[in-house]
């Protein structure tokens, strides 16, 4: 972490199809080697995908996979008196749309399947009906977080 000052939050801006910053969000973690046109194709596929198997809208499917991705508390590892303690910690909204977008990315790789557009519409689908890989991460992070509650006064 920097010493001198604080960094600048950059300013996202908007995808330029749905118009949307999630969708850009997206596109910066799938993103490899700067090939942006790219990660946009291969988002955009995603929800198509999400658009033909689904009834509703695809990037309310997407904003609702993220919301229960999200995780509420995390935990930090510090140290205490030459003891290393996980201190759980509440999750800011920004982080934890980080976060989620994150383990969506990982865990959509992970995937067994043909292409990465099909592999990411699975996931983003999976996590909006509550069920997925990307779930179990969050359901994990929250029971690491209630087992280490006795540490909770650490709180930085």
């Amino acid at each position: 972490m920097s010493r001198r000052s604080k960094t600048k939050k950059k300013i996202i801006l908007p995808d330029p199809i749905f118009n949307s910053k999630l969708v850009n969000m997206l596109t910066v973690r799938i993103l490899k080697h700067g090939k942006k046109t790219l990660a946009q194709r291969i988002i955009y596929e995603a929800l198509g995908i999400i658009k033909e198997r689904a009834t509703n809208d695809p990037l309310a499917t997407l904003e609702k996979a993220i919301r229960n991705v999200t995780p509420l508390v995390e935990v930090k590892a510090k140290r205490v008196g030459g003891s290393t303690y996980q201190v759980p910690m509440e999750v800011r909204a920004y982080r934890g749309t980080n976060l989620a977008l994150r383990w969506i990315t990982r865990f959509s790789r992970e995937r067994s399947g043909k292409s990465m557009a099909i592999k990411l519409a699975n996931e983003i689908m999976d996590a909006a009906n509550e069920t997925g890989s990307s779930i179990r991460k969050r359901e994990e992070t929250h029971r690491m977080a209630e087992a280490n509650k006795a540490f909770a006064h650490y709180r930085y």
